[in-house]
């Protein structure tokens, strides 16, 4: 076994393919880009997949663990959007059209992880339709008890007074807003050493939300900064698109409990 065999190299080296003709220098970052953020949202799944598992047997330590991983992967993809800044206007330019309708909005994975995190919309699927295993991929997820679900249910079995229409709700919807829950979380930080797995896995889920934001944000100063106010590829509004997505939230009552805490 050789290093280039156990990695297959030969076929991860060889799937980059430029389209503009003459290539264009720059088209080769764009791809690079894209593809290595789709390797660490692979990882990403892996993780949070576990983690769920994990919460649902009441294993905490070890999908704490799952969730560090992911926060460290969280913080190398924020930093990747400093590389492809580098590209400019005017080199993109020159090759978007060979794009055509190829749009990160396609991306499974992303979508994937989103719904993972709670962020659930069926419409979605239609957008996979025409690719059987995204679709599967994207499905799963939905029909899936999302992290949040998982870690609320534990604290359910842990002895936590979750309402009953939380732990029965329909996890194919997107979470929303549940005032009931904030009482509780403002027990669990006015204690901390009394509720210390509770309160730290409140604290880690915070962090995942705090990154993805800021993943968000630097997503969004990068299309900024290389296309301006132009519409994306696929349709989407571009800028307009990804400020609206800085309003999602994936653990409301973790944010609005903040309010409550030394009052």
């Amino acid at each position: 076994m050789s290093y280039g065999g156990y990695l297959d190299l030969g076929t991860l080296l060889a799937a980059q393919r430029p389209l503009s003709d003459p290539e264009h220098h720059d088209e080769l970052l764009f791809i690079i880009q894209h593809q290595t953020t789709e390797l660490w949202l692979k990882l990403v799944l892996h993780e949070l997949g576990a983690a769920c598992r994990l919460l649902r047997e009441d294993n905490l330590a070890p999908a704490l663990k799952c969730i560090a991983r992911v926060k460290h992967i969280q913080k190398t993809l924020t930093e990747q959007w400093s590389v492809l800044a580098t590209l400019t206007p005017a080199e993109y330019a020159q090759f978007r059209g060979v794009l055509g309708n190829a749009s990160g909005f396609q991306s499974a994975q992303y979508r994937a992880v989103e719904f993972t995190l709670g962020n659930k919309n069926a419409a979605m699927l239609r957008v996979f339709e025409a690719d059987p295993a995204a679709y599967e991929l994207v499905e799963r997820a939905l029909l899936a008890p999302s992290l949040y679900d998982e870690f609320l249910g534990m604290l359910a079995r842990s002895g936590y007074p979750i309402p009953a229409a939380v732990l029965e709700r329909d996890v194919t919807q997107a979470w929303t807003f549940t005032p009931e829950l904030v009482p509780l979380f403002a027990d669990i930080y006015a204690d901390p050493r009394a509720h210390w797995a509770a309160y730290e896995t409140c604290e880690e889920l915070v962090d995942l939300e705090d990154n993805f934001q800021l993943w968000r944000f630097r997503h969004l100063k990068t299309v900024e900064r290389i296309i301006g106010g132009k519409t994306g590829t696929g349709g989407s509004s571009g800028v307009p698109f990804l400020q609206r997505a800085l309003q999602l939230t994936f653990f409301p009552e973790l944010f609005a409990v903040r309010t409550e805490i030394g009052r």
